[in-house]
């Protein structure tokens, strides 16, 4: 089933032609029978599938379905989204998580248009060099839209190849990462290379999955050494439980004139480029000293007085390595004159305008509590 091939100075052992082959005919079967209809398989425009990657990266095809038609809707070619303000593609992932990836598409548009004229490169090294772009990306864009025989490697692939080679170590590391990119090159074919790297994929994440993974349905379990020794869940090695830390913070809706007090979150922040309630890592443990703190920060971050009212709402989420727990308050503003320190910008937005500026998650859930209250305070008055 094996040979070897030297790389660095490690020995990469890789499957022989004989198993690629038998490996091939099974996999390319199975995905005609059993693929998915996903949105993004109906085309091979490069920009489709570019986006459909940036989309996939760490976030379910359940959560991206929506999403990518949403957004190709409203920007349906490379240059439209290279014309389009960040807030606007800020506004379309809103919900989506890991915001950076929008900026770099953002980006990278602007340079296919600047650099390319706005086609989409086709050589791997002009693909490899534009912002967001790694070397995952690059292969699954190379492969499916322009039929390079170029590998790929992502989470499910990182699983199914480290079964199929029975790699019991690290396949984050370094060597395990040679071994497996060494793998995926060695099994991607010249001919239909985009349709292989799909059904690989599309295998790992419909029957080789994490946990419990479906060998007895697998089309290549008779050629897995890993099901053979029956190592599934040793193989891929566990990564080590995430530590997390627990932190509060404090959201504070200040009222004025019937708008609300956002902010733009600056560059080298979380959220950097979204718009939010003006947020505060929180101290204090009593309602008169959460008070006063949120006033002094308000004045010293925002140059404003407010009155804090009342504690509207709890909100629990986790962004990374933290577990946030988010109060929100209502407040209402006293006087001085608005200057951002530490925020991009800041001004007041009343509820209609709200939707055209792109919040983070808990941003757009504050928001609509903060309408609902609004709409039911207008029922009561007209009673």
């Amino acid at each position: 089933m094996v040979r070897k091939e030297a790389a660095a100075k490690t020995a990469i052992v890789l499957p022989t032609a004989r198993w690629v082959a038998a490996f091939r005919k099974a996999l390319v079967a199975w995905f005609a029978r059993e693929r998915r209809d996903l949105p993004w398989r109906r085309s091979r425009d490069p920009y489709s599938v570019w986006l459909s990657e940036i989309m996939l990266q760490q976030t379910t095809v359940a959560a991206v379905v929506a999403y990518y038609e949403r957004f190709l809707a409203r920007l349906p070619t490379v240059a439209a989204l290279a014309a389009a303000p960040e807030r606007d593609v800020l506004r379309l992932w809103e919900g989506l998580g890991y915001y950076r990836r929008a900026r770099q598409l953002h980006r990278a548009a602007q340079v296919i248009v600047a650099e390319h004229g706005g086609v989409f490169p086709s050589e791997p090294d002009a693909v490899r060099a534009l912002p967001g772009i790694g070397r995952y990306t690059a292969g699954a864009i190379l492969s499916i839209a322009f039929d390079r025989p170029e590998p790929i490697l992502e989470a499910n692939t990182v699983r199914l190849l480290s079964r199929l080679a029975a790699y019991r170590d690290d396949p984050l590391a370094k060597p395990g990462q040679a071994l497996l990119w060494a793998w995926a090159a060695a099994l991607v074919p010249r001919e239909e290379p985009g349709l292989f790297n799909q059904a690989l994929m599309e295998l790992g994440a419909l029957v080789c999955t994490p946990r419990e993974p479906k060998c007895a349905v697998c089309p290549v379990a008779k050629l897995c050494p890993t099901n053979k020794l029956g190592l599934q869940a040793e193989i891929p090695k566990p990564k080590a439980k995430k530590q997390f830390e627990d932190v509060r913070e404090a959201a504070v809706l200040v009222e004025h004139r019937g708008k609300v007090l956002l902010v733009e979150r600056s560059a080298g922040t979380r959220w950097a480029g979204l718009w939010d309630f003006p947020r505060f890592a929180l101290e204090a443990e009593s309602p008169p000293a959460i008070h006063a703190e949120l006033r002094r920060k308000l004045q010293e971050s925002l140059g404003i007085a407010a009155e804090i009212r009342f504690l509207t709402t709890t909100l629990k989420h986790g962004v990374t390595r933290f577990r946030i727990t988010l109060d929100a308050y209502e407040a209402a503003y006293l006087g001085g004159k608005l200057t951002p320190r530490g925020f991009a910008a800041a001004r007041w937005v009343g509820f209609d305008a709200m939707t055209r500026y792109p919040l983070n998650t808990t941003g757009r859930k504050i928001s609509h509590l903060w309408g609902i209250r609004k709409k039911a305070l207008k029922t009561a008055e007209k009673r």
